[in-house]
């Protein structure tokens, strides 16, 4: 019973610590700043702001609402990262996914760990925290990476220490940002493998790149096959009109690409020999699925 009462009486104590202006804390030398700072303490979600510098800008309705029930029945099992911001306010470092399941279920407060950072390191947490996810696309690692060096200003043997990759790894995710647009959107819509990117970079014109592209799709190439196709085509053994078997003539290719634009989501477009082909339109959500209804509805 003692225990108990002492632990009530702490949180109290807390809860006057957050809540009084001048005990408000700015950096880890203030006065009761290690009562805060570098621990875990229930925060309200209206008090925590999104962050500005979240490399991640697509989250999966679905997944969010499976998320939400497993908290509904565990709880926040981790804590979300937040960084503060002055007297009541914080920021999310990381951990949006449980932040945005947890309004969805309504819930008032959610278990924070305090940091004191600067913009720049509340970028490089953030950055950090999203390349050691499991569910990203290669295309979202690699701009993950990009912004690591141009915006924090790490060499790539600097970040290889901080992420505990090789340099080589790096180098091989960031080269996929060299492919064409529709190649890396196709890449991140799950159509090919970062295998397949990896093959398409070594082709010299951005032409043969495309033409292999639409080969892969068309003629469901696995990462293997590719290579081998890739390989082929650097060889010379291929004509020029060889290596467009199955692909798409200019007006199809063109008005895909109007059609990527228009509904701002990857088009994909194959056709047969007989000139049948087929439209497949890739969306997110069902949200997103309305989206694009209406916006061909209105066209």
């Amino acid at each position: 019973m003692a225990k108990a009462i002492k632990k009530q009486a702490l949180g109290r104590g807390l809860s006057a610590l957050l809540k009084d202006p001048s005990n408000d804390i700015l950096s880890a030398t203030d006065k009761n700043a290690d009562k805060i700072v570098g621990n875990v303490i229930d925060l309200s979600l209206t008090d925590i702001d999104m962050n500005p510098f979240q490399p991640r800008t697509s989250f999966n309705e679905e997944q969010l609402r499976e998320l939400a029930s497993s908290i509904k029945e565990l709880g926040v099992i981790q804590p979300i990262t937040v960084r503060k911001k002055g007297f009541g306010k914080y920021e999310l470092v990381s951990g949006e996914r449980r932040y945005r399941a947890s309004k969805l279920l309504g819930i008032e407060t959610i278990p924070s760990y305090v940091r004191i950072a600067n913009d720049q390191e509340s970028l490089e947490m953030a950055l950090v925290e999203n390349i050691q996810r499991q569910d990203l696309d290669p295309i979202e690692i690699a701009l993950s990476y990009q912004r690591l060096i141009e915006d924090i200003d790490l060499t790539q043997e600097q970040m290889s220490d901080r992420i505990g990759k090789s340099r080589s790894a790096i180098a091989n995710y960031l080269r996929l940002l060299k492919l064409d647009p529709i190649i890396q959107t196709g890449m991140r819509d799950g159509f090919i493998t970062m295998g397949h990117g990896r093959a398409l970079i070594t082709l010299d014109s951005l032409e043969q790149q495309l033409d292999t592209y639409q080969r892969i799709l068309s003629d469901h190439l696995s990462v293997r096959e590719t290579e081998k196709l890739v390989k082929v085509i650097k060889g010379g053994k291929l004509t020029q009109q060889q290596t467009k078997t199955n692909t798409l003539p200019e007006y199809v290719t063109q008005h895909t690409k109007d059609l990527n634009t228009l509904l701002d989501t990857k088009v994909s477009t194959t056709m047969s020999s007989t000139g049948k082909g087929k439209i497949t339109i890739s969306y997110a959500s069902k949200a997103d699925f309305e989206r694009i209804v209406k916006l061909i509805n209105e066209s």
